[in-house]
Formats: structure tokens, sequence, C-alpha cells
């Protein structure tokens, strides 16, 4: 529900609102926060906050340092968590120039822009995400191990699943932050959880996705936890994904669903179905960002790895869920939850639009399992393979110009450059793998 700057004002002080965190998140996809007393708060509402834009990976040079925080008063909230005298609240800001000008950097800006797009072809773009993420155990100095804090599986429940409590506590925190939590449970992998919030319009799912990840760490560390994001923690299981399902909706109704179709769909969706399969290896590196990513997406453990579509089919980087009417969705299932959500939900909308303002034709649908299939069968049948390595997304991003055209120069160049060095660190770091196989050997 959206306040104004009086009502929110006025919530504060009924409710002892004393420190006001100013949340955005750089490049790369780390939140950051300035916070702010109550004393601050009507001016910065009017004015913004200036920060210091240089010290935050991918934003401003240290010639031109200085940015402006500006609160989206849609996003308020108070954080359930934090003490209940002298409470805590939040803000996600947008970034702006000192010339009042949105910054070029920003990844809620950028996802804004792409947004505006559709809108101007008529259509609202709905997202829900599916994020997965491990609970571990902490060493006696509060670190994190890859000790998981269960041995459980699929849909498992107690005593097996000893992450009911705290994944219990992050749904109530949630729903006290306005969430709809539409399911949670353990999910395939010992010490792998999901938690299912309701669609939205793509912008509140980027901001919602930020939030959770942020709720999901804090309450994990009350049971004496660390949750992590990262896709592939443990080697020989599950890794983390982050489903991403979107639908266009135009004059209300969804634009995905077609009663007549043999399959229920659209020209829209097929045409918006093609323009992602035509860019996914491009915006890979967006959607799978870490040199872990890749770990995931291998077969044999669920992850896709073939880019192919289809209406059943959970082996093809895209399927339709069953639902049709107003939940007729296109799943990308590629993208895993180290992704920036800003970014990731811009480049995924602007491949599909892509796709409809040209009339791409979807290609046949695969119905086969790719994850068994051969080299040879998948060649016959056109199906090409995702990038197999954090470079290899790289380089594909840097063959397709939507990528650098949806990010802009400033945030894609700042983009590539930190990940050409995060892949030249790991790929001279020599690892214990290399010193078990090789050191005695040779």
């Amino acid at each position: 529900m959206s306040m104004t700057k009086e009502q929110i004002l006025k919530e504060c002080i009924e409710k002892d609102v004393e420190f006001i965190r100013l949340q955005f998140i750089d490049v790369m996809g780390i939140p950051k926060n300035v916070a702010i007393t109550f004393s601050q708060l009507e001016k910065i509402l009017d004015d913004g906050m200036m920060f210091d834009g240089s010290s935050i990976e991918g934003f401003a040079r240290i010639e031109e340092s200085d940015m402006y925080l500006r609160p989206d008063l849609d996003t308020f909230v108070i954080y359930p968590w934090r003490p209940q005298n002298g409470k805590v609240a939040r803000f996600i800001c947008d970034v702006y120039t000192p010339d009042g000008e949105p910054f070029p950097g920003c990844p809620r800006g950028i996802l804004k822009k792409v947004l505006k797009e559709a809108e101007e072809m008529g259509y609202d773009f709905n997202v829900g995400n599916e994020c997965e993420f491990f609970l571990f155990q902490t060493d006696e100095n509060g670190r994190p191990t890859t000790k998981t804090n269960d041995e459980a599986g699929y849909f498992d429940l107690d005593p097996v699943d000893l992450g009911t409590d705290a994944r219990r506590d992050i749904c109530l925190t949630l729903e006290e932050m306005g969430f709809e939590i539409e399911a949670s449970h353990h999910e395939v992998a010992e010490g792998q959880h999901e938690i299912d919030f309701k669609y939205a319009n793509a912008l509140k799912t980027a901001d919602n996705v930020a939030a959770f990840r942020l709720v999901v760490k804090t309450i994990a560390k009350k049971y004496g936890l660390h949750a992590t994001f990262m896709p592939k923690p443990i080697f020989g299981i599950n890794g983390s994904g982050m489903h991403t399902n979107m639908s266009l909706f135009k004059d209300g109704k969804n634009a995905f669903y077609d009663p007549a179709d043999p399959v229920g769909l659209s020209k829209t969706a097929y045409s918006f179905i093609a323009g992602v399969l035509k860019h996914v290896a491009g915006f890979t590196a967006v959607t799978n960002p870490l040199v872990n990513s890749y770990k995931r997406l291998v077969p044999g453990y669920e992850a896709p790895c073939y880019i192919a579509w289809s209406a059943s089919n959970r082996t093809d980087i895209i399927r339709i869920p069953a639902s049709r009417g107003a939940g007729t969705r296109v799943e990308l299932r590629s993208p895993d939850p180290s992704t920036n959500p800003y970014l990731c939900l811009a480049v995924c909308l602007a491949a599909g639009l892509d796709g409809i303002k040209n009339n791409l034709p979807a290609p046949e649908s695969v119905d086969i399992n790719l994850f068994r299939s051969t080299q040879e069968e998948r060649d016959a049948l056109g199906v090409k393979n995702l990038p197999g390595s954090l470079y290899e997304a790289i380089v594909a991003m840097e063959q397709d110009g939507l990528v650098k055209e949806v990010l802009g120069e400033h945030c894609y160049n700042a983009f590539v450059k930190s990940k050409k060095a995060e892949w030249d660190q790991f790929r001279m770091f020599v690892s214990q793998w290399e010193l078990n196989n090789y050191l005695s050997t040779y």
C-alpha cells in the first residue's frame, strides 16, 4: 500500500521508529545502506541523501563521486526483528546524480527503463521468483561451515528437517513486512530450502528478492545458522536456483494466453520465448554471475544446461507451467539466487520484448529428457548448450549487443571488468583438487 510522506512521518512517530536505513544495491547485486536517525528523515524525503559513489562497486569514479539516494516511498517498511524501542525502518532507494538525473549505473533504474519500454508497448511485466538457499552450521567462532543442519530431502518434515523452525520464523517475518507467502518447503539437497512468495510487478519483485535475501540471512543467524545463496556450495548435490516465472499483461489480461492454441499459448508468448532463447546465452553472465554458478549448470542435478523450451519438460531451460488463463507464464530455469535481481529481470524482459518486436517464431518444443540425450541427438534437434563457465558467458555477452544496450555503457563496462577480474583470479588459483591429483604424481 502506497503511503505519503506525511503518513510515513506520522507512523514513525507513533511506532517509535528511531533509525531508517536507506538501501540500494550495487552493480554486482550486493546490498548497501546508509543509516539516518528519524530527525533527518523529513529532509531526506524532500532532498535525498548525498553519498560517496566512488566507494561502491561499479558506481562512480573518484572525480564524479557525489551521488544522491532518493527513497521510494512505496518501499517503506519497519523491520520486525529489530528492537521494539527505537525501531528500525527501511526504504529502497534510487540513485541520482547531483544534476538530478537518474544515475546510469543504478541497477534499479536500469530495470525501470526497460519496464518503461514495455509500458510503451502496452505491457505490464509480472514476475514470480522461486528462491532456493542453504542453511549451514557455524563453527565455534560463528563462521560458516559447509556442514548442513539436516539430512532431509525434497518435501521432508520434522524430525528430519531441522530447518523447519528457522524457515517458519523467516516466513512470519516476511509476512510482517508485507510479503504474501505461497509455500515453503525443504528442497532436494541436504540443508536446502525454498520459500515462494506471490508474484508482483517486476520492480516490486526485484525489491522483494533483495529484501528476502536479507531476511533469510538475518533470521538464520538467530538460530546459529548461516544462510547462503551461493549457487553450488557442495560438490555432488543439487545447487540452488532462482526459477523466474514471467508473464505480460495487456489491458488487464494475460497476453501469453490463447485458448485456441494447442498448448494455450499466444503468438506474443511464442515470440517472447523466442527472444529469450535467442539471447539467453548472451545474458547468462548476468543471471549466473559467479564462477561458482557454472558448477550448478551441469547435467545430473536438475539444473538446465541446454537452450530449448517445452510445455512440460523440466530439463529444458524454459518450461511452461500447467496453469493457464491468468496464470499462464514462462518459467526461465537457469538464473541462480546470486544474480542482481534488477539486472536479471531487465535482461530477461528486454530479450522477450526483442522477440515480440521482431515477431520471432519460437523453435519447436523439445520434449525428450535432455539430461539423458547425446550430443548427436541435441545437434539433430538444434539444441545448443549454455555457456559452461563464467569466461564463456562473458564472451557470449560481448557477442550479443542486447546486454550492453540494456545495462548501458557505464554499468556494462563495470560489470565486464569485474567479472573478467574474477575469472582471472579463479583461473590462476591453485585449488585443493589440483594438489590432491598432481602433487604426488608429478
